[in-house]
């Protein structure tokens, strides 16, 4: 098994990574979820060898070829089903940029005029700009705050929150910044008043690696076929190997 040294200094400030050049060199920057480690070899090796081919031209789009992106797919299909016992194929696999570019996409593909999309506050900032973006009005159900720091789902004041112009719930679990995984209940629990109230699910997933010991993560969408039909998820390698300067993510939408 190959090991990594954790305790490696590197020079951050000397690249282009947007946390390390906004603020002076006094300020330590927290505010934006990349690693200040190296990333994995096998991906620095990958792209090595692509980039000693030489010749950049327009791409196929993302994936490559067909025959790659095929492939890509089924590396997809079987990590989802080995972590997460969640059944997807091929077909479902959607690539796009990133997961905010999804999160856009997904509200325009909702959008009409009048239309709302209902988010968790506190939460990742593209989550309160997306709805605007695509024309709607954003619906705030407040997470609440208890004692000890933590954050729970107000069910009653989501439900009240939603009305006839509600078209999309977006779901961040894990959750940025709470950094609460959802259980299955919590998580069955929305998804029963997303249906009754004919909304579509889009959950990013993608802090899904990145979860103590004792928390299991899980996909709202692996939870039952029905819910699957009405969910987007979105997920990436971004997180978890440290790679978001590739833009690239994935969509699961198995309707």
């Amino acid at each position: 098994m190959m090991r990594y040294d954790f305790d490696q200094r590197l020079d951050l400030r000397s690249s282009d990574c947007v946390r390390w050049r906004l603020y002076a060199e006094d300020v330590i920057p927290l505010w934006v979820a990349d690693m200040d480690f190296v990333s994995p070899q096998p991906v620095i090796r990958a792209l090595q060898e692509r980039v000693a081919f030489g010749v950049f031209g327009y791409p196929e789009g993302a994936g490559g070829t067909e025959k790659e992106k095929l492939e890509l797919r089924q590396v997809i299909v079987d990590r989802l089903r080995r972590l997460y016992q969640w059944k997807v194929v091929p077909e479902e696999i959607v690539f796009v940029p990133g997961v905010v570019p999804g999160l856009n996409l997904a509200c325009h593909a909702v959008a009409e005029p009048g239309g709302a999309v209902l988010v968790q506050p506190p939460v990742y900032h593209p989550f309160l700009e997306a709805p605007h973006n695509a024309g709607m009005v954003r619906q705030d159900a407040q997470l609440t705050r208890l004692p000890d720091g933590s954050y729970e789902i107000d069910y009653d004041a989501l439900s009240s929150t939603i009305n006839d112009q509600t078209r999309m719930f977006i779901l961040c679990n894990p959750h940025n910044p709470v950094g609460r995984v959802f259980r299955r209940e919590e998580l069955a629990r929305l998804a029963e008043i997303c249906l009754q109230r004919g909304l579509t699910i889009v959950s990013d997933e993608i802090h899904c690696d990145l979860v103590y010991s004792g928390c299991q993560h899980i996909p709202i969408a692996c939870l039952d076929p029905e819910i699957a039909r009405n969910t987007i998820t979105l997920m990436a390698p971004s997180k978890t190997f440290n790679v978001p300067g590739l833009q690239f993510s994935f969509a699961v939408i198995q309707n």
